[in-house]
């Protein structure tokens, strides 16, 4: 009896050890990364930055696939039903963390089927304004939206649900003032008409805005996020211009399908953040106005789910619906 305790033990054993060798040897093939938008953008460009430094560390191609559409969730849940053996992974960004908010019926559920692997990347956003509004700060901007008046200030954004549209109404709410929101279909028209001075103000991406405010033709009032940027370090953060405990960011992240070994995770999660200390990849991501970053599973983990819901308490007050 003794004998045979032992011999199962020893099975159990070799067993574990068999598994354990089996995750040491990942990855043994190319590693598919999918970006739910389309080639050329902000988020393709950087996740192609990362992969192939990622590749370059484990060993194995990492194959960008681009899956757009629907907000990035034809993507996202070609992942999410993916098998869970990290040889498939989604570049995911802060739609991932909005979308269950705005589609109450995804054939997925973010926080069920997926797990976090790291944040790679953060993106503030500018608040801009035509440079001919009476506007030269946060506070200025405040105070005219709170003095009665028939006529409301509006916001341009790239739509409905977009960033710019949600990070305006988190102002909304946390400033305590009600601006008109005017959707239009893409960045590139709302833009447009912010600087023909039909729209007096925008939230857009650093990338985007900052050369218009070097060059003059829009004012910059604050940035997003809860520090200041390190491209933009004389634009105060919206928080420290008048509205206290505001941070919206864009963001960069990795996840697999849920059920992916811990160890596996965590190899792609510490070759992440390797990857975006390394000076070509900084390089990249800086280029399209992310900040690089290299979390931990858990760390990443616990932001993604206060990013849900932060966004779902917005959208919620706000009223917002996709089109």
């Amino acid at each position: 009896m003794k004998y045979l305790k032992t011999l199962a033990a020893s099975g159990v054993l070799a067993t574990v050890g068999l598994a354990g060798a089996a995750h040491a040897a990942y990855p043994d093939k190319p590693i598919r990364l999918v970006v739910g938008f389309p080639a050329g953008g902000a988020s393709d460009v950087a996740a192609r930055a990362i992969a192939a430094k990622m590749g370059a560390l484990l060993g194995q191609a990492i194959i960008i696939e681009n899956k757009a559409g629907a907000a990035s969730n034809i993507g996202s849940d070609y992942v999410a039903k993916a098998a869970p053996d990290g040889y498939t992974v989604l570049f995911g960004t802060i739609s991932l963390a909005v979308n269950p908010s705005l589609y109450p019926k995804l054939s997925y559920d973010p926080l069920r089927d997926l797990a976090p692997v790291a944040q790679v990347a953060s993106t503030p956003f500018l608040l801009v304004v035509n440079p001919n509004t009476p506007y030269h700060s946060v506070a200025d901007l405040i105070a005219a939206a709170k003095k009665p008046s028939d006529k409301p200030i509006y916001f341009a954004s790239a739509g409905n649900g977009s960033g710019a549209h949600l990070f305006a109404e988190l102002f909304n709410s946390q400033a305590g003032i009600k601006m008109q929101h005017v959707p239009y279909r893409g960045a590139a028209p709302a833009m447009s008409d912010v600087l023909g001075g039909q729209v007096p103000l925008t939230f857009d991406n650093i990338v985007t805005t900052l050369p218009l405010v070097k060059g003059g033709k829009l004012r910059a009032l604050a940035v997003t996020t809860k520090t200041r940027s390190r491209a933009a370090p004389d634009v105060p953060t919206v928080a420290e211009a008048g509205v206290p405990g505001y941070d919206a960011t864009a963001w960069f992240g990795l996840f697999a399908p849920a059920g992916t070994p811990a160890a596996v995770i965590q190899k792609l999660s510490a070759t992440a953040a390797q990857a975006t200390q390394a000076p070509e990849v900084r390089a990249a991501l800086e280029a399209v106005g992310c900040d690089p970053m290299g979390t931990s599973p858990k760390e990443f983990d616990a932001f993604f789910r206060s990013e849900v819901r932060k966004w779902a308490k917005v959208v919620d007050e706000a009223h917002v619906h996709v089109d």
